[in-house]
């Protein structure tokens, strides 16, 4: 078995679609449109489906948003320098909401950004073990 996606409602997909791939650098993998549901799935990750996990994005077109919930957490990414992704992510247009900087009781780096729906994504120091 194995992890194949992670799927998020999104209000405005080319909007999404844009954060994803020009701000985190993702690639949009794969989209098509299901014109008699009324919706559209769009594919995007770091590499290939057939070797990653990657995000399903939906868009309903009949709902501009979503409440996000108290269930949801947030998505995780591994960068090798925390504190410059979050400048590249600034610099893109990103909404940083918690700077690099230590974990809380532990030694990992770590810092918060925000997708355009209020989706959270933690970036991640390489792990050390702690």
């Amino acid at each position: 078995m194995r992890l194949l996606h992670t799927m998020l409602r999104v209000g405005d997909l080319d909007k999404s679609i844009a954060f994803y791939t020009e701000v985190l650098g993702m690639t949009l993998l794969r989209r098509k449109d299901y014109p008699e549901g009324r919706f559209t799935l769009a594919f995007v990750g770091f590499g290939n489906e057939a070797e990653n996990s990657v995000l399903e994005l939906t868009h309903n077109w009949d709902t501009a948003s979503y409440d996000l919930g108290t269930g949801y957490g947030h998505i995780a990414i591994e960068v090798n320098d925390v504190y410059k992704a979050c400048e590249q992510i600034r610099a893109s247009g990103g909404k940083v909401v918690r700077e690099a900087g230590p974990m809380l009781h532990g030694a990992s780096i770590l810092a918060f950004v925000e997708d355009p729906d209020g989706y959270k994504i933690e970036l991640l120091s390489p792990s050390r073990g702690d």
